[in-house]
């Protein structure tokens, strides 16, 4: 298994491209396939179960680092921030980063079914954008929503250890502009008002100065979440996502950006999930450390039900151990208890808090930060994504203290352990392996070497997105057809390329096969395509006609490193 090495001074990490932006591009399909055209989400799964996790899965959405919206837009808000006498100016000589990076496109080389396998590349460090201001870099802290004097503050602690006086924040008509151009740039379905985005678009600045008036006096009542079931990627299974309205996600953005940095200080380092400055690959590469150092029995721990079974008093304890402005404490609780809507029916539920819902992650760390802070003090290396979960240790016996320490806290405040998924394995057996985050982490059967593969349920996932593009009877050319796989090979690849390479000479092998069937069609053969086809339509044929080969893309990335490394 090859070590995750740290990024070298200066070294470009995927092309220019973010490990956030790219993880972005490869799972912000996942949902919306399975949701349809006509029902696209604002919001996330808020799991990390459904291949990659979740990080903000739905349709261009990321509930931890939106995306930059338009300059324009920005500086309009900023300007405006300055000129309102709220004392949250800007710092000056701050500009805003590059949230998505830039990314030039690849030109896979000829491939062969013959190709021999190479070492995956390795993980660089979380890096950062040239130019990056601190304001996204201190817990999280929005520009333009928390001053210099507020970070100070965070730092060096407040009185008592809670925050007062903070729904003026919440409230503030630049703080809910800038949520609402996060809220119009991501899009997403409307709720249970019928409100769109677009129709929210047309007389938004009413809106939001009705808005700021409600949350003022403490009259904003939530509307109802329209609940919806999406099936799991891979999976036959379905789950249920809550479509808050335009304008519940408004305030929800808005909320979060002002109360976030207050717990992102609290949270432990092990917490990866849906929070600023941290991705996948930031908890991947610390599985890998701790395999390497000698953790190799494992704790794979599944709750059941998670975002469904928060209970709303113990939620609520923890935030107000941090905050006691009552009018902010009663809009979370609003926020949580303001029904369901599914189909005709209706009611109110004391626990959960619905996926989908912008505040909905953060609320989730926050119910699980004493699980983390208990496992640390007690000296277990645990890594956690959202309600994903490993706890990695040395020894079989401290494995099975691990279990029953989980085990007994989850009991404690009324969340159960899914009996099946929940077990204890040892790295150290041939053949035993376990999923974390779209990732299959397997000891080899002869030589006992760990490896990375790709979960099953990740490859199902591609390929039922893929299948519709490419059926026999398509009546698209060639290279409309190759164009339209190129667009999920790329996104696709940035997150799975530290995968072994036989894991994606499988894919780039499957998708070969159905561009092959595709042409025996039209050639007037019938079934899928097998014998002569692959004399007649090579690997170098598809790579001529510009096929994204996952296996060259790999080969070319770990060359680039090694010439880079001998320079």
């Amino acid at each position: 298994m090859n070590t995750i090495r740290q990024a070298q001074t200066g070294e470009p990490t995927g092309k220019g491209r973010s490990l956030e932006a790219t993880e972005r591009q490869s799972t912000g399909a996942k949902d919306t396939e399975a949701l349809g055209e006509d029902a696209s989400v604002v919001g996330g799964s808020g799991s990390g179960k459904d291949d990659t996790v979740n990080a903000g899965d739905l349709r261009g959405v990321d509930l931890w680092a939106m995306p930059e919206e338009p300059a324009g837009v920005r500086v309009a808000i900023v300007a405006q921030a300055s000129q309102e006498p709220t004392g949250n100016s800007p710092v000056p000589g701050t500009k805003p980063g590059n949230a998505g990076g830039a990314k030039g496109d690849r030109k896979a080389k000829a491939s062969s079914e013959g190709l021999g396998e190479a070492n995956p590349s390795e993980v660089p460090a979380r890096d950062r954008q040239e130019g990056e201001v601190p304001w996204q870099t201190r817990y999280g802290a929005e520009r333009g929503v928390w001053s210099e004097k507020m970070l100070a503050a965070l730092e060096t602690g407040v009185k008592g250890k809670k925050w007062f006086s903070l729904i003026d924040k919440v409230a503030r008509l630049d703080v809910l502009q800038l949520a609402w151009a996060k809220v119009k740039s991501n899009a997403g379905a409307c709720g249970v008002d019928g409100i769109t985005v677009e129709r929210f678009d047309k007389d938004s600045h009413k809106r939001l100065l009705a808005v700021k008036e409600h949350l003022t006096k403490g009259t904003y009542q939530p509307q109802p979440t329209k609940r919806v079931w999406i099936r799991k990627p891979g999976s036959a299974e379905k789950r249920p996502l809550g479509i808050p309205t335009v304008r519940d996600r408004v305030v929800e953005g808005s909320l979060k950006m002002v109360i976030e940095p207050i717990f992102e200080k609290e949270f432990a380092e092990h917490s990866y999930g849906f929070r600023p400055g941290r991705s996948c690959h930031d908890a991947l590469r610390r599985v890998d450390e701790l395999l390497q150092s000698g953790h190799l029995h494992v704790v794979d721990i599944d709750i059941k039900g998670y975002f469904d079974a928060i209970p709303h008093q113990r939620l609520m304890e923890l935030v107000e151990e941090h905050i006691a402005d009552r009018r902010v404490l009663s809009l979370i609780e609003a926020l949580l208890k303001r029904g369901i809507l599914e189909e005709m029916k209706s009611w109110e539920s004391e626990e959960g808090t619905p996926q989908g819902g912008v505040i909905s992650p953060l609320l989730a760390n926050i119910f699980l930060n004493p699980l983390d802070w208990l496992l640390a003090g007690a000296g277990m290396e645990m890594v956690r994504y959202a309600d994903d979960i490993v706890v990695l240790c040395r020894h079989p016996q401290q494995a099975e203290q691990a279990l029953e320490r989980v085990r007994s806290w989850m009991e404690g405040v009324g969340l159960t352990l899914h009996p099946q998924k929940t077990r204890v394995v040892t790295m150290e057996e041939g053949g035993n392996y376990f999923d974390f985050l779209g990732y299959r982490f397997w000891c080899g059967k002869k030589s006992s070497k760990l490896s990375r593969y790709i979960r099953d349920k990740s490859k199902r996932n591609l390929r039922e997105r893929l299948k519709p593009h490419t059926r026999r009877t398509s009546g698209k050319c060639m290279a409309a057809i190759i164009a339209k796989i190129n667009q999920s090979f790329r996104g696709w690849y940035e997150y799975f390329r530290h995968a072994k390479a036989a894991a994606l000479e499988d894919v780039d092998r499957w998708i070969r096969g159905r561009l092959r069937s595709i042409l025996r069609k039209r050639r007037g053969g019938k079934g899928r395509g097998r014998g002569a086809d692959h004399h007649r339509w090579p690997n170098c044929y598809f790579a001529e006609l510009g096929i994204f080969s996952l296996v060259a893309a790999q080969a070319e990335e770990i060359a680039s490193l090694r010439r880079g490394a001998t320079c």
